[in-house]
């Protein structure tokens, strides 16, 4: 039996240590293939579609080391008998905090005015109006274990909070002291938009031009959760307009950035290279879950972390 290895962050001692000495675990790049082939430890970066399980046909079990699993076809694993496992509450305070920090940049305009004065500047309105954080109205979409830890740290700077996520009943949310709405409410009276959602086909592209121009004069966006949530070109349109004042994002439609993917730029745009998850101890959590689920699938017990498929 073997354990097949696609993403290099992971540690193949570690795996081995935790699996045990009884299959082989391996470094591998796709595409991944053999009839001997148990179990596939993976991350967002190596999609696992209907072609791949085919040609795993003892496959029992595939990890992902993230929180996301839009990169595996559930569908097509659930008609093969393959578990499919994430790790969904690692990262929950970096993820928020982060969200938090980049939120707090936008409205004190602290990134514009730090390269304001590094290029010989010594003006306070380069960024535009500076906001401050009372009062002010902050839309969480997608209000699941990072959203609603998010909203904690807002409510208690004094943001009002609102909530988007059709899967959360309004009374679940009212009961945090954040206010229901629907993604219209929301975009017509929110100042400030925090992404959270899951990228699905419900979800892709959730944030359009269309959206974009229904929001506030000089509205803000943060986004750390799936850059395929947004039109990018549409942001940046957006920026250029001052429909946005500012947008913050973790994440990009290309990583890393190439010379035919390059990042984009804007005076008031902030990108971060996909770290809000980041911590020394969330980072040994996100390879160390899948390896413990790839032991329990071959146990003959239901992984703890397995999605409900």
């Amino acid at each position: 039996m073997r354990i097949l290895v696609a993403d290099p962050s992971y540690s193949l001692d570690e795996v081995r240590e935790i699996i045990g000495d009884h299959v082989n675990v391996e470094a591998a790049s796709a595409p991944w293939q053999g009839d001997d082939v148990v179990g596939l430890l993976t991350g967002p970066d190596f999609p696992v579609g209907a072609e791949e399980l085919e040609k795993l046909p003892a496959l029992k079990v595939v990890a992902t080391c993230s929180v996301g699993y839009d990169h595996v076809d559930l569908e097509a694993a659930a008609a093969h008998d393959v578990w499919v496992c994430n790790v969904p509450d690692y990262c929950i305070e970096e993820m928020a905090d982060s969200s938090l920090a980049l939120l707090l940049a936008l409205l004190r305009g602290v990134v514009p005015l730090d390269r304001s004065v590094r290029a010989g500047g010594w003006d306070h309105s380069v960024s535009g109006p500076l906001h401050t954080f009372r009062g002010l109205q902050l839309a969480v979409i997608g209000f699941g274990r990072i959203g609603r830890a998010l909203a904690d740290r807002a409510l208690a700077l004094g943001f009002e909070v609102w909530a988007v996520d059709p899967h959360v009943p309004d009374e679940g949310i009212a009961t945090t002291g954040v206010r229901p709405a629907t993604l219209d409410d929301a975009l017509a009276n929110c100042r400030a938009f925090s992404l959270h959602s899951l990228l699905t086909d419900e979800t892709r592209g959730l944030l359009g031009a269309a959206e974009l121009a229904r929001m506030p004069h000089g509205s803000y966006l943060v986004d750390t959760a799936r850059a395929a949530l947004v039109d990018f070109d549409a942001v940046l349109g957006a920026l250029e307009s001052g429909q946005l004042a500012g947008a913050a994002f973790d994440v990009l439609p290309v990583e890393p950035p190439s010379p035919d993917a390059p990042s984009p730029e804007h005076p008031n745009l902030i990108v971060n290279p996909h770290a809000a998850w980041y911590s020394p101890a969330t980072e040994r959590e996100a390879y160390r879950r899948p390896a413990v689920a790839v032991r329990e699938a071959l146990e003959g017990t239901r992984p703890a972390d397995a999605l409900a498929l």
